[in-house]
């Protein structure tokens, strides 16, 4: 097969239209999860407190604005097919120079900082997290996804023993969410990485929150875990914003990857009530 040039202002222009889309519309699977979650939230205040979401959410779409006051820091996935080559520069400058027009254009908060503890602002929301995978084919996926850090905040890992086994894991994630408590703005998502290395954990956790909720995990036994665990956290009592309810989580989703004998990682990512990604191809 003949390589496929792609120029990084194609790159460029995806990523910007992408972190827009991303801060002003809400996925499916979260506004209909919102609406179940109405439904079967006992709570007068739960049930109140999520129709001013859905109608948060409304609001957003109808008027071209961000659906949360927290745009996030991007975080960008790439899928990038074996057979392209990228010309006009450097992969990585083009997705930065795209977040930067997104968030400037798009009047997107900024809220990257160049360093941890001098706490400048970098003023355009750059540098974005870039994870870069190399898959067949000759096209570039970008999946933006932008990361409130109310939510971020929460995440912990956690490097159990083997033998802790599957309670071990399930009650490490119960910890996680009841310590995180109304901080990451319930009703959440929970993103959970089981296996690899310690950083492959982490990773794989930020990725479950790309997963549309609702969608199980193929693997029956995964699914099961999901579904268990998501019950447990809506027993938990936290609610819609904290102020007490059913309904804490709209859905649990696990990834998994191998790993060492003596090692049983883990990692939990908290999305909040707008867990937000948008996928485009070039």
């Amino acid at each position: 097969m003949a390589v496929r040039e792609i120029h990084i202002d194609q790159i460029a222009q995806m990523v910007a239209k992408l972190c827009i889309e991303s801060n002003r519309e809400i996925g499916s699977d979260i506004y209909t999860a919102v609406e179940r979650a109405h439904g079967k939230e006992q709570s007068e205040i739960g049930r109140e407190v999520l129709s001013d979401l859905l109608r948060n959410y409304d609001l957003a779409r109808a008027e071209n604005m961000p659906v949360c006051q927290d745009t996030g820091m991007a975080v960008v996935f790439i899928k990038l097919g074996q057979d392209v080559h990228i010309v006009g520069g450097a992969l990585s400058d083009a997705v930065n120079a795209g977040v930067s027009e997104g968030y400037s254009s798009g009047y997107l908060r900024k809220s990257v900082v160049a360093d941890p503890l001098r706490r400048e602002n970098t003023g355009d929301n750059t540098p974005a997290v870039i994870h870069l995978e190399l898959v067949p084919g000759s096209e570039v996926e970008i999946t933006v996804a932008p990361k409130g850090f109310g939510s971020e905040n929460m995440s912990r890992l956690a490097m159990l023993r083997p033998a802790d086994g599957e309670d071990g894991l399930i009650q490490f994630v119960l910890d996680t969410v009841d310590k995180a408590g109304a901080n990451p703005c319930p009703p959440i998502v929970v993103g959970v990485g089981v296996g690899g290395t310690m950083e492959k954990a982490a990773l794989l956790a930020k990725q479950a929150l790309l997963r549309p909720v609702g969608q199980a995990n193929r693997d029956p036994r995964w699914a099961t875990l999901e579904s268990l665990l998501l019950e447990r956290i809506n027993q938990l009592g936290i609610g819609p914003q904290g102020l007490g309810g059913l309904m804490t989580a709209l859905g649990v989703n696990i990834e998994v990857y191998p790993t060492h004998i003596a090692g049983l990682p883990v990692a939990v990512n908290i999305g909040c009530h707008v867990t937000r990604h948008k996928r485009g191809v070039v």
